[in-house]
């Protein structure tokens, strides 16, 4: 929602209507973060759910939040500059990965051991 907020007060800001997507180059900055975040959202939602489930909800919760708090500071670092984006993309994509690993790992043992 914090995201969306933004994208509305850049439109505000730089007057921008929708469906237009295009203008200021901070709107479109603003725009696109919030757009990358949507994108991944719901690969986040599930490999949390699926950690959660399967692996352990504390270890699940915890990456949760650094995965959020990372994806916070993308978009800080993107509003300002395209560059800024890049240091807490890699870390949020690492984050997916542990994820996904602890899905997976949850999920073998939970179907293979008896």
């Amino acid at each position: 929602a914090y995201f969306a907020l933004q994208v509305i007060y850049a439109r505000r800001k730089y007057k921008i209507s929708p469906p237009e997507t295009t203008g200021h180059p901070e709107f479109e900055r603003i725009f696109r973060a919030q757009a990358n975040c949507s994108e991944y959202f719901p690969i986040f939602v599930s490999l949390l759910w699926v950690s959660g489930i399967f692996f352990h909800q504390g270890v699940a919760a915890a990456c949760g939040l650094l995965y959020l708090y990372t994806r916070f500071k993308y978009f800080q670092g993107y509003a300002v500059a395209a560059q800024g984006r890049l240091g807490p993309l890699y870390a949020s994509a690492q984050l997916l990965w542990l994820l996904m690993g602890l899905a997976v790992a949850g999920l073998l043992a939970h179907f293979l051991l008896p």
